[in-house]
C-alpha cells in the first residue's frame, strides 16, 4: 500500500513534533517552540522530507477551529469582571502601543501602512497556551497578579477575534477603494460585515444557550462517551462551518462562540476533557503548519529587523504593560509578573499573520519576522520568569503564592486531585473534622475545593516544589485520588524522596497499576474492582 500525501503529512508532522517537543520539554522550554521548529524541519525551506503545504494548511484550519473552541470553553466572564478595571484599559493601551511600534518598524522596512498595522497587531497579543502554562507551573493562577494576567489575556483574545472578523472586510474595502470607492467603500464593507457578525452573535446568544446545552444533556443521558465526544466535536466544527457559510464570519469566531456557550453549561468540564486529546493533536498540527511557513533565511538576511521585532515583543510590550500596572498603583512584583507573562506571542499572532498573507496585506517578510519573533520570545519566556523570580528573591518582594505561604499541612494530610473520588474523600474527611491541604492541577477544580473550605495549591503534584509547597516534609499521610495509576506512582516516588516516612494511599484500575504503585512505596493501594467485588461477595454470603 502506497502512502498518501495526507497520511505522510500527518505522520511526519506528529512524529517530528514529538521529537522536538520532547527536546523542548527537556530544556524546560514550552513545547510550542519545539512544534514550530518541527514545522521548519518538514517545511519547504529546509532540506530533506517536505510535507504537503496545502494539506498542512487545511489541517491547520481544523486546528484553528479547535484552538478557538478551547479558548471559548475556558473563557470566564467572572474572571474578567473581577479585574476589569485594570485588564480592559491595560490590554487596550498595550495593544495600541505594540501596534504603533510594529507599524513604525513596518514603515522603516518600506511596507504599506495597513500591512504595518497588521504586523503590529500580531506582535501585540500573547499566547494563551504559553501564558497559562507558565502561570500554572509557578502556582500563580489564583494570585492577584495571575488573575490580572489572565483577564488581560482574555481582553487581548477578544480584540484579536474582532480583528480577525474585520480584517477581510477592511482588506476588500481598501482594494475597492483603490479603484475609486474611497472611504465610502470601506464604511460599506465594514457595515455589512458588522451586520453579519451581529446577526450571528445574536443568534448564538439567543438560540445557542437553548439548543446546545439541551442537545448535550440528551446525549449525556444516553450514557455513551463516544456519542458525547462526537456531539461536542460536531458542535465545534458545525457551528464554525455554519457561521462561515451562512454569515460569512471567520471559522475562528464561530468556534469561539460555540465554546463560550458550551463553557457556561455544567457539562463544560466533561466536554473539555473528552475532546482534549483531539484538540491537542490538531493544535500540534497547527503549530507545525505555521512553522512550515517560516523561511530561516530571514535570520541571516534581516538580522536587524528580527532584532527589532524581538525587542518589540520582549521589551516594548513588557515596558508598556509594566508602566500601565504601576500606573494603577499595583505592586512592583505584580507589574513584573504581568510584564513577563505578556513578553511572547503565539497562536493568535500566527492566525493573524496567515490571514494577512492570504489577503495580500502582510508581506512575506512580515510573516517570517512574526514566526521568528514567536520562536525566540517563547524560548526566552521561561528564562525571563526565572530572572524575575531571582529579582524578587533578592529584593524580598512578596510572592503571594501558595509556595511562599506554605506551612505544615493541616492535620498532616495532603490530598492530590479533586475529581469525583477526591471530592468524596474530602467530604468524608470533613465529616470527621479533618481538612486536608489540596493539590490540584486544574484551576476550576482547585477553585471548587476552595469553595468547599480547602486550602488549594494549583500545580502538578509530580513536581517536587508543588509537594514542598503543600508541606510534604511534615505530612503524615498523602492521599493520591487521581485516576492515572502510573502518574500516581511518579507522585509517590517524589513524595517519598522528600519525606520517607509519609504514608501514601492511592487508587489503581489494574493489577499492573497496583504493582507499579506498590513498587514505589505506596502503603495502601485501593482497587475499585476489588472493593466492589469484596462488597458484592459479602452481600452474597
Amino acid at each position: 500500500m502506497h502512502h498518501t500525501p495526507l497520511i505522510a503529512t500527518i505522520v511526519a508532522g506528529l512524529v517530528v513534533a514529538f521529537i522536538f517537543g520532547a527536546i523542548a520539554h527537556r530544556l524546560r522550554v514550552p513545547p510550542i517552540a519545539g512544534y514550530l521548529l518541527a514545522g521548519v524541519m518538514v517545511g519547504p525551506f529546509t532540506p530533506g522530507f517536505v510535507a504537503d503545504a496545502g494539506l498542512a494548511a487545511e489541517l491547520a484550519e481544523i486546528g484553528v477551529i479547535l484552538l478557538m473552541f478551547g479558548v471559548g470553553l475556558h473563557f470566564s466572564l467572572r474572571d474578567l469582571l473581577s479585574v476589569w478595571t485594570i485588564a480592559v484599559p491595560g490590554a487596550i493601551v498595550q495593544i495600541a502601543a505594540a501596534t504603533v511600534m510594529g507599524a513604525a518598524l513596518g514603515h522603516l522596512l518600506g511596507w504599506p501602512l495597513f500591512g504595518g498595522i497588521v504586523f503590529g497587531l500580531a506582535l501585540s497579543v500573547a499566547s494563551t497556551v504559553v501564558l497559562l502554562r507558565a502561570l500554572q507551573s509557578r502556582d500563580l493562577v489564583d494570585t492577584e497578579r495571575g488573575r490580572i494576567a489572565v483577564g488581560w489575556l482574555i481582553v487581548e483574545d477578544l480584540v484579536m477575534v474582532l480583528a480577525l472578523v474585520l480584517l477581510p472586510a477592511i482588506a476588500t474595502a481598501l482594494d475597492s477603494g483603490g479603484s475609486g470607492g474611497g472611504i465610502g467603500a470601506v464604511a460599506t464593507s465594514l457595515g455589512i460585515t458588522l451586520l453579519k457578525v451581529g446577526g450571528f452573535v445574536a443568534l448564538m446568544l439567543v438560540v445557542g444557550p437553548r439548543i446546545i446545552p439541551a442537545l448535550l444533556h440528551w446525549v449525556a443521558h444516553t450514557g455513551s462517551r463516544e456519542l458525547f465526544r462526537l456531539a461536542v466535536l460536531a458542535i465545534a466544527l458545525g457551528v464554525a462551518f455554519g457561521a462561515a457559510l451562512i454569515f460569512g464570519v471567520s471559522l475562528a469566531l464561530g468556534a469561539f462562540f460555540a465554546g463560550m456557550i458550551l463553557g457556561e453549561t455544567p457539562l463544560s468540564r466533561r466536554a473539555a476533557e473528552e475532546t482534549l486529546p483531539l484538540r491537542d493533536a490538531f493544535a500540534v498540527l497547527f503549530f507545525v503548519s505555521v512553522g512550515m511557513l517560516f523561511n530561516p533565511s530571514v535570520v541571516v538576511e534581516q538580522p536587524l529587523a528580527l532584532l527589532a521585532t524581538v525587542a518589540i515583543i520582549v521589551i516594548g510590550k513588557s515596558l508598556a504593560a509594566f508602566a500601565i500596572v504601576r500606573l494603577f498603583r499595583h505592586p512592583t512584583g505584580t507589574a513584573l509578573t504581568i510584564a513577563v507573562s505578556l513578553a511572547q506571542i503565539g497562536e493568535f499572532s500566527f492566525i493573524l499573520a496567515a490571514l494577512g498573507g492570504e489577503l495580500g496585506v502582510l508581506p512575506q517578510d512580515g510573516r517570517d519576522l512574526i514566526l521568528a519573533g514567536a520562536l525566540i520570545s517563547i524560548f526566552l519566556n521561561s528564562f525571563l520568569f526565572s530572572a524575575v523570580a531571582a529579582l524578587k528573591a533578592r529584593g524580598h518582594v512578596a510572592e503571594g503564592t501558595a509556595a511562599a505561604e506554605a506551612e505544615a499541612a493541616k492535620d498532616g494530610l495532603i490530598l492530590v486531585g479533586y475529581g469525583r473520588v477526591g471530592r468524596f474523600v474530602a467530604q468524608s474527611l470533613a465529616e470527621r473534622g479533618i481538612r486536608p491541604r489540596l493539590i490540584e492541577a486544574e484551576d476550576d477544580r482547585a477553585r471548587r475545593g476552595e469553595g468547599d473550605g480547602l486550602e488549594a495549591i494549583v500545580g502538578n503534584a509530580v513536581e517536587e516544589r508543588v509537594l514542598a509547597a503543600a508541606g510534604i516534609a511534615s505530612a503524615r499521610r498523602l492521599v493520591i485520588a487521581i485516576p492515572e495509576g502510573f502518574e500516581a506512582g511518579a507522585i509517590a516516588e517524589h513524595a517519598r524522596a522528600l519525606n520517607p516516612s509519609v504514608e501514601i494511599i492511592a487508587r489503581a484500575h489494574s493489577e499492573a497499576q497496583a504493582a507499579h504503585l506498590a513498587a514505589r512505596g505506596v502503603a495502601h493501594v485501593i482497587s475499585g474492582e476489588r472493593e466492589i467485588a469484596r462488597r458484592m461477595s459479602d452481600l452474597a454470603t
